[in-house]
C-alpha cells in the first residue's frame, strides 16, 4: 500500500507539474525559471520509479538542458531575412545602376568628341589668320602670285583644268566633304552671295569646290555633296599629287589630324579665291566675312578689274 500511495503521489505531481508547465507558456514569453519535475524528484530516490516515468523525467532533463528560446529564433530568423533584404537591396548592380553608368560613359565620350573637334577647330584658325594676314600682306607690295594649272576630275568624272574656266568668273573654296561645321558654313555663304550678285548686276559667277581630302572625297561623294549647297557649284577631286599640286598653286594650307581611325578630320586654309575671265587671281576673302560683306566686296572688286 505504501508503494501503491506513493507513486499515485508522484502521478499527481506529475500532473501538477504538465499544468503549471502549460500556464506558464501560454501567461508571457519571459517567465520566470519554471518548476523542474527532474529537481522536484531528487530528493525522493529512495522510491524507486515505474520505467514510464523514469523516460518522461529522461526527456525532462534533455528539454531543461538544451535551451531554445522562441524568442531568440525568432530573432535570428528576423535577423537573417533582413540581411538578406539588405543584401538584395544593396546589390551592386542593379537596372537603374546600369542605366546611370551607360548615360556618363555616352556623356564623356560626346564631351570629350566635340572638345577635340573645337581644339582642331581653333588651332586651324590660328594658322589660318596667320596665313591671311601672310596673303593681305603680299597683296600691298603687288599682285599675289595665286592660282595656276591644274587637272583635276569634276562631279560627273570628267577631267578638267584650269582652261575650262576661261571667259568667266570663278569663286574657289578648297575643303572636305566631312568637314563637321566650318566648310557647311562657308559653301552655304558662298552659293548666298553668288546668287545675289547675279541679282544685283547680272553676272553669272561659276562657283567652284576642291576637296583636299581624295582618299575620301570620291566623284560620287563630291557629286552628292556639292547638290546640297548650289545647283551651279561643281566639284572637283583626284588623285593626292594632283589635289596637292593644285593646292600648292593657290597657298592653300591643309594636313590631317591625328588619325584614330577612318573619321578624321583636315586642317585646311578657310579661304574663297576670285579669279578673273582669265583664271588669274583678283582677292581673298576669309571667314570673318558675312554673306552681305562677301557680295559687296565680290562686285567692288569686279567693278575694279581691268581687261
Amino acid at each position: 500500500m505504501a508503494n501503491f500511495a506513493s507513486r499515485t503521489a508522484q502521478l499527481r505531481c506529475f500532473r501538477q507539474y504538465l499544468c503549471s508547465r502549460a500556464l506558464n507558456q501560454c501567461s508571457s514569453t519571459r517567465l520566470s525559471p519554471p518548476l523542474r519535475f527532474c529537481d522536484h524528484f531528487s530528493s525522493q530516490s529512495i522510491i524507486p520509479l515505474r520505467p514510464g516515468i523514469q523516460t518522461l523525467m529522461m526527456h525532462h532533463r534533455y528539454l531543461c538542458g538544451t535551451t531554445a528560446k522562441p524568442d531568440s529564433g525568432e530573432g535570428q530568423n528576423s535577423g537573417q531575412s533582413s540581411d538578406t533584404g539588405k543584401a538584395v537591396r544593396g546589390g551592386p548592380v542593379s537596372w537603374l545602376s546600369f542605366f546611370l553608368l551607360f548615360c556618363t560613359g555616352a556623356g564623356l565620350v560626346f564631351y570629350y568628341d566635340k572638345e577635340k573637334k573645337r581644339h582642331i577647330e581653333g588651332r586651324l584658325l590660328r594658322k589660318i589668320n596667320a596665313a591671311s594676314t601672310a596673303v593681305q600682306e603680299g597683296q600691298s607690295a603687288g599682285k599675289a602670285a595665286i592660282g595656276g594649272p591644274f587637272n583635276l576630275i569634276n562631279d560627273e568624272g570628267k577631267n578638267v583644268t584650269e582652261k575650262d574656266f576661261f571667259g568667266k568668273w570663278t569663286l574657289i573654296y578648297f575643303g572636305f566633304t566631312h568637314c563637321p561645321d566650318i566648310c557647311p558654313d562657308e559653301l552655304v555663304k558662298l552659293a548666298e552671295a553668288v546668287d545675289k550678285i547675279k541679282a544685283k548686276i547680272g553676272v553669272d559667277i561659276v562657283p567652284v569646290f576642291i576637296s583636299v581630302d581624295p582618299e575620301r572625297d570620291t566623284v560620287e561623294q563630291v557629286h552628292e555633296y556639292v547638290k546640297e549647297f548650289h545647283p551651279n557649284l561643281i566639284g572637283l577631286t583626284g588623285t593626292p599629287d594632283e589635289v596637292r599640286k593644285a593646292a600648292r598653286a593657290y597657298r592653300v594650307y591643309y594636313m590631317k589630324t591625328e588619325e584614330e581611325s577612318s573619321d578624321y578630320l583636315v586642317d585646311h586654309s578657310i579661304m574663297m579665291y576670285l579669279m578673273d575671265p582669265k583664271m588669274e587671281f583678283v582677292k581673298n576673302f576669309g571667314k570673318n566675312n558675312d554673306v552681305d560683306s562677301l557680295t559687296n566686296g565680290i562686285i567692288e572688286a569686279m567693278k575694279k578689274y581691268k581687261h
